[in-house]
Order: structure tokens, then C-alpha cells, then sequence
């Protein structure tokens, strides 16, 4: 409950951040300074993910094969595919901005820790959801730019050029943290409050930056409270749909009961923490906050339905559930 009540907390930030923002334009010194702070936060926050993480559970995780390609395909493979055609859906309904963040949230990697603690809390297995959760993200460094650039880089002006900033700005700091990692990683995991506030603040800032820049380039004028709700429930439908093809898909391959439930946290999820310092490196600065809405109302969703989710698996262990 602890966790379920900052994180609230923390989404009740990002909201306010974003009424501000809309509501109240700033100078462009300052979207700059913004700007740039955020840039060396990003390099700050996978620096410390690089510390934090001992390259041992990686490797550990590595040889459940079954369970780590089945996130795999269902993060790269499966969710961008459905995120492909609902785009074709969504444009004439919630408009090109909206439409394109919601494209982009279905190429992200998993998200870590809420994909670990519900998994924890519904009785599945931890370690292979810590280790595909954090693997995910590893590749997601790679394959998400690689995912925006073919499949919106037409629309985006995303490029190589985007690739190159990506892995200067995020894989080498990340690289950096893991060879600091046999010296500095026991109090990295011993002080948990660093990483989270290095994650939640870097966060906080590339949204500010990003919404800030939307404000001053007009982009909130075409964006009606009808286009909000239509958002969240498109975000919905494309959540349902990934839980239940997640769960169905451990029965189909005959996966044990807590490396089904994996699957499910792991595979239907999409990272804010790195999907939004990913888009401020990504895209042009008059698409960024476009992008980073519908990542935002995805993230809140799928934390309330996984919430619910878990303590229902939890009551149903060693019982079949059905769906």
C-alpha cells in the first residue's frame, strides 16, 4: 500500500505538472535551461541503473529461456504489431498527436519495478520477472529507436541521428554504472531512495520541459477534454488486450502457473521511466509532449488494473484461473 500511495503521489505530480504547464506559459530560456537539465538527468538516471543492477541476475535470468522470449515477443514483437493497427484506428478519433504517443508507448520496453512487485504480490515468479523486466529495458536502449525509426520515423524525422543520441545518452551511462557496479552497487541497493529519486525527478523535469515546449508551440489548441477521455479509453482497450493475450499465451505454451503470471506483468506493460526520458532524446521538440501523454495515462491504468489483478491471483493460487 506504501507503494501504491507514492505512486499516486507521483502521478498526482505529473498531472499537476501538466496543468501548469498547459495553463501557464514560460520564457524559452527557460524551456532551454529545462531542456538541458533533463538531458543530464537521463545520463544520471541510467548511470545509477547501472550501478544498481549485478550483471550475475541478468545472466541467471538468461536460462529460462521460455519465459524470458515470451516477454521478449510480447514487448518488441506483439505490442508494436497491435499498436500498428490501432494507430490506423486511432487517428481519425483522437487526432495525430495523440494517436502517434500511443504508437510510440506500444514500442517501449516493460517497465521494472511495478512489473516485479505485482508479480511478487499474485505469487509469481520473481526473479524470472526481474530479470525480464530489466532485460527488456537493456535491449529496449537498442530496439526502441530502432522501432521508432522504422516504423514512425516517416512522420517524426527520427533517424540514425536519434539512435546515435539514444546510446551516447543512455547505453554508455548505463555501461559506465555496471563497471562501477562491484564498488558502488551494495550502496546503490542499500540506499533505494537515490534511484527513486533520480528516476521520479528526471520524470518530473522531462515533462515539464516537454510540456512547456508544446505550450509555447501552440500544440494544446487542437486538444479538447473529449480527446482526454477518448485517450484513456483507447489506452484501456490496448491494455485489456495485451493482459489477456499475455495470459492466454502462458497457457498456450504450458507454462508453469508463476512464469504465466511473469509474463503477464512483464509483457503487457510499458516503462514511463524510460519511455519518457527516451522520447525528450527521440523526437523533434514539438512532438515530445505529444508523445509523453499517452504514456503517462497508460502507466496510471495499468497500475490500478494490475493492482487489481494481483490480489486476485494472490486469493486464487493453486487454483485455475480463468479469463
Amino acid at each position: 500500500m506504501k507503494l501504491l500511495r507514492f505512486v499516486d503521489l507521483f502521478i498526482v505530480s505529473i498531472l499537476l505538472i501538466l496543468v501548469v504547464g498547459i495553463l501557464v506559459p514560460i520564457p524559452a530560456a527557460w524551456i532551454e535551461m529545462l531542456t538541458t537539465t533533463g538531458t543530464i538527468a537521463v545520463m544520471v538516471l541510467f548511470l545509477v541503473y547501472g550501478m544498481r543492477l549485478r550483471t550475475i541476475e541478468v545472466w541467471e535470468g538468461l536460462k529460462n529461456l521460455k519465459l524470458q522470449g515470451s516477454v521478449f515477443v510480447s514487448t518488441f514483437v506483439v505490442f508494436p504489431l497491435i499498436g500498428i493497427a490501432f494507430h490506423a484506428l486511432a487517428v481519425p478519433v483522437l487526432g495525430v498527436h495523440f494517436a502517434m504517443g500511443l504508437l510510440y508507448l506500444t514500442l517501449l520496453p516493460s517497465t521494472v519495478q511495478s512489473s516485479v512487485s505485482f508479480t511478487s504480490i499474485a505469487g509469481g515468479n520473481v526473479a524470472g520477472a526481474v530479470c525480464a523486466a530489466t532485460i527488456s529495458n537493456i535491449l529496449g536502449m537498442a530496439v526502441t529507436p530502432l522501432l521508432v525509426m522504422v516504423v514512425m520515423g516517416a512522420s517524426t524525422g527520427v533517424g540514425w541521428h536519434s539512435i546515435i543520441d539514444v546510446l551516447t545518452q543512455l547505453l554508455i551511462p548505463f555501461i559506465i554504472g555496471q563497471l562501477l557496479q562491484p564498488k558502488f552497487g551494495d550502496w546503490v541497493r542499500e540506499n533505494r531512495w537515490l534511484t527513486k529519486a533520480v528516476d521520479r525527478g528526471t520524470i518530473l523535469i522531462v515533462v515539464a520541459a516537454g510540456v512547456a515546449g508544446a505550450t509555447a508551440r501552440g500544440l494544446w489548441s487542437d486538444v479538447t477534454w473529449i480527446d482526454a477521455v477518448l485517450l484513456v479509453i483507447a489506452s484501456g482497450i490496448l491494455l485489456a488486450i495485451m493482459m489477456w493475450g499475455t495470459w492466454r499465451a502462458g497457457k498456450l505454451l504450458s507454462l508453469p502457473r508463476e512464469d504465466s503470471i511473469a509474463l503477464l506483468m512483464c509483457g503487457s506493460k510499458k516503462s514511463l521511466a524510460t519511455g519518457l526520458p527516451m522520447a525528450a532524446i527521440i523526437f523533434p521538440p514539438h512532438v515530445v509532449a505529444a508523445v509523453t501523454v499517452p504514456v503517462i495515462v497508460f502507466h496510471q491504468l495499468q497500475l490500478m488494473v494490475a493492482a487489481v489483478l494481483a490480489r486476485r491471483l494472490s486469493v486464487g493460487r493453486g487454483t485455475e484461473t480463468t479469463w
